[in-house]
């Protein structure tokens, strides 16, 4: 035995070593073999790379493309405005985030500090407007308005505004020619997001961080055409950034034009008579409210009756596109979404819904041939009409005895639709049928293109709302929870509703089939989808997608492509059956609810169709609403708590005619005032230096037309007061007298011929009758009323008749209250 330690190795620590060696060769292989693999089998490729390192981009923006008129005259273009624009990259390196030289930069440009800091700040989640929404390393611009001394100021003084730039920029320009705003239907640009750019990434269209956007109307709709391609120069540089040559470069293509079928003096004219309309109409009494109307929105549509092309849409209250341009300032952008603002970006053409009253009641005249009634046959427009023991009565009581479908519409006999669709819904068995119902009436507005967009090129179309079985049963689904916990059976009047719907909300009740027939309850239609049933009706029953886009042209004029008329059905009406309702419609205009409003127009050369309609609302005062049209044209208009149809919108409606054909206060038809008495056919000519062949536009066509449509003055002796209608013997003296002094000729050859003035014989009786304010027999709060009045001249409001309600009744409609309040839907 020894005291000395071994000093050998263990069999476990060989083991260990030999593991330690495996990895270390095991390393050493592979590391090797990378090198191999970067150096020797990809070197090559990696040594482009690599090269590239060394190349810099430099991005040229693409012009984007005008957005024209029929004729070529520009709507939306570009012009060229020192912009002053800030890097964001560049601010953030600096210690105080670049905050000292923002304020700097406030001095010189003339803005508050504040206003330049949020210009530059990130939208998100929690940041109101104005913030930047586009790229964090993009430039920012500033202002696109800033003078020459104050860029030379920046550009001198670079060293003390590190990051920010000041240089001449193409920027869009909304040149609302002759004052034709246009701006719903032409939107606006801002910049493209983060996620806009990874998502367009792999398409046809991608986008560079340069980018604007179109966000609303056609600027979003073509967007792709109108962007173009934006040009990319490739530069070597050396280490330190130096340029030391050129690598390749591809030029930016320009956007293509739009050309459109809007006319810029149509636009104008159709936004001045609907802004005056409103304001005419402010001035009114309302005598269910003991106030002056509102007025609060509005819109009208001017279509071609033939293709469905849009000639003028207007909807108020409006905005100026440009204050978008160069980013939004925090006043501008409260001003275009606060809640006092009523939301001027709507397009209400597009995108207001509305009850449509008994503008509605060619769908229902429609449904009720479909249902197997005559046309020609004796239908009783009785005074009154009786369900389960309520009654809803005429305007005024008045009785028209036995008449046919046509002369129904002429003097909107609504008790006749009242009969015509509760004989149907007890056909259909009731409350509670059996089997499948035909349901004629909600399967003719179907037909019609009702509930559904009509497709017109232009983004974000409402549908409107059918309120037929499956609607009822999905919105009673909806809402029962909230019905049954507010609803009481002796409460209030909205209480009591509540209850109602509770119960049997889901249900096709009476009272609800009779209020649809004429346009009210929880019918609602938009503007555009009015302009395009009335414009079938005038070309023979084709239902024509509305365009505003006619043709994209390339820059330079080569290429046209050219959107041709695109149709989505035919009218579920036969040629015999068209062609009577087309007489109706046009009795309305000549002898019906809307005569007055066309006393004078040359009947004989230019033939007007017209249906008048007022709808209520639950909570607001009566919706306007006018349909017209001619062989050429089809116009509707709307004003939201304006009044009655022909009373507020009538005369405006009137106006645009009269400018359209260059027709005047006394009849005459002048040929040279006419501003398009046939649709425009032809294309406007883009030669190849990119420059547009386009007209002249006068400084305010409204008001030229105002002056052209002012005849010889009447005597003054005799004259009744203003809005008070005269005799059929008083017009057709004045008829008389007019007609010898009007030019002749004829509408095809030159300057044509007409007859009488504005004023003309009082209306007949009222556009939807009276049948009280019992509306909700919907199921509804929020419908609209089948309600008694008259279309008077002046707006006014007649009283409305209140039915009563036989207690009981299953089906019928809800108790009508006496001290003044509204039926819910009314």
């Amino acid at each position: 035995m020894t005291n000395i330690p071994e000093t050998g190795r263990t069999p476990r620590v060989q083991i260990r070593l030999v593991v330690i060696q495996i990895l270390v060769l095991s390393l050493l292989g592979t590391l090797g073999g990378r090198l191999w693999y970067l150096q020797i089998r990809e070197g090559a490729e990696y040594a482009k790379e690599a090269s590239g390192n060394h190349v810099q981009q430099v991005v040229d923006p693409a012009v984007r493309g005008s957005i024209l008129d029929a004729r070529g005259v520009p709507l939306a273009d570009n012009e060229t405005r020192l912009v002053v624009s800030a890097s964001r990259t560049e601010l953030l390196k600096m210690p105080d985030d670049g905050a000292g030289v923002l304020a700097k930069l406030a001095g010189v440009l003339g803005m508050a500090p504040k206003e330049v800091q949020e210009k530059v700040r990130l939208c998100d989640a929690e940041t109101p407007q104005p913030c930047w929404n586009g790229s964090p390393y993009q430039p920012i611009p500033i202002t696109d308005e800033a003078t020459a001394r104050q860029a030379l100021q920046i550009r001198e003084r670079a060293e003390d505004f590190p990051g920010i730039t000041a240089e001449p920029q193409a920027v869009r320009r909304y040149a609302a020619p002759g004052g034709a705003n246009t701006a719903q239907v032409l939107g606006y640009l801002s910049p493209v997001t983060d996620d806009e750019l990874q998502k367009a990434q792999d398409t046809d269209s991608p986008y560079l961080r340069s980018d604007q956007v179109g966000r609303s109307g056609l600027e979003r709709e073509y967007d792709a055409e109108l962007r173009g391609k934006a040009g990319v120069t490739r530069y070597e540089v050396d280490n330190l950034g130096r340029v030391i040559g050129e690598a390749e470069a591809d030029p930016a293509e320009p956007g293509a034009n739009l050309v459109t079928s809007i006319d810029a003096r149509v636009q104008r004219v159709a936004e001045f008579e609907l802004n005056e309309a409103m304001k005419a109409a402010r001035k009114e009494w309302d005598r269910n409210t003991q106030e002056t109307y509102k007025a609060d929105a509005g819109a009208v549509v001017v279509m071609e009756a033939k293709t469905g092309r849009v000639v003028a849409m207007a909807s108020n209250p409006t905005y100026d596109p440009n204050a978008w341009v160069g980013g939004i300032s925090a006043k501008d952008y409260a001003a275009l979404t606060g809640k006092s603002s009523n939301y001027p970006l709507l397009n209400r053409a597009i995108q207001g819904q509305a009850a449509p009253g008994s503008i509605f009641k060619v769908v229902s005249t429609a449904a009720a041939v479909q249902a197997g009634y005559d046309f020609d046959g004796g239908y009783n427009c009785s005074s009154s009409y009786s369900v389960g023991g309520q009654v809803f009565k005429n305007f005024e009581s008045q009785n028209h005895g036995s008449i046919d479908l046509g002369r129904a519409l002429e003097v909107s006999c609504d008790t006749v639709y009242y009969s015509l669709a509760h004989n149907e819904w007890k056909k259909d068995g009731g409350i509670d049928p059996k089997g499948k119902p035909n349901d004629y009436f909600y399967k003719a507005a179907h037909e019609f293109g009702l509930g559904a967009v009509t497709g017109i090129d232009l983004p974000n179309e409402v549908t409107g709302r059918v309120p037929d079985r499956q609607w009822k049963q999905e919105y009673w689904e909806a809402n029962k929870d909230a019905w049954c916990k507010t609803g009481k059976k002796d409460g209030s009047y909205v209480e009591i509703i509540a209850y109602e719907n509770c119960l049997e909300g889901n249900k096709m009740r009476a009272g609800d089939e009779i209020n649809y027939s004429i346009g009210q309850g929880d019918t609602l239609v938009t503007p555009i989808q009015m302009a395009t049933i009335y414009a079938a009706i005038a070309n023979g029953g084709t239902l024509y997608n509305p365009t505003v886009g006619k043709a994209v042209v390339s820059a330079d004029g080569k290429q046209v492509t050219e959107i041709e008329p695109k149709s989505h059905g035919k009218l579920p009406v036969d040629q015999a059956t068209l062609k009577q309702m087309d007489e109706a419609l046009e009795g309305v205009a000549t002898r019906g609810t809307a005569a007055w409003r066309f006393g004078g127009w040359p009947q004989d050369e230019i033939a007007m169709h017209a249906k008048t309609g007022t709808a209520e609302v639950y909570g607001k005062q009566t919706t306007s609403w006018f349909a017209t049209y001619t062989e050429d044209y089809a116009i509707v208009m709307t004003i939201s708590q304006g009044g009655t149809g022909s009373g507020a919108s009538g005369p405006a409606v009137r106006n645009i005619y009269d400018a359209l054909y260059g027709v005047s206060d006394d009849g005459t038809i002048t040929e040279k005032n006419a501003l398009l008495p046939t649709p425009q056919k032809s294309l406007p000519k883009v030669r190849t230096d990119g420059t547009i062949t386009s007209p002249k536009i006068s400084k305010d066509p409204a008001k030229e037309q105002q002056a052209y449509q002012k005849g010889p003055e009447e005597p003054t002796g005799g004259q009744l007061p203003a809005g008070t209608p005269q005799s059929p013997e008083a017009n057709t003296n004045r008829e008389t007298r007019r007609r010898r002094r009007r030019g002749g000729g004829s509408r095809g050859g030159g300057p044509g011929s007409g007859s009488g003035s504005g004023s003309g014989p009082g209306p007949g009786p009222g556009c939807c009758g009276p049948v009280g304010a019992a509306a909700a027999l919907t199921g509804s709060a929020t419908g609209s009323a089948a309600t008694g009045h008259q279309e008077a001249p002046g707006g006014g409001r007649p009283r409305r008749l209140m039915p009563r309600r036989a207690a009981g009744a299953r089906g019928a409609l809800p108790a009508a209250l006496t001290d003044g309040r509204k039926a819910a839907g009314s």
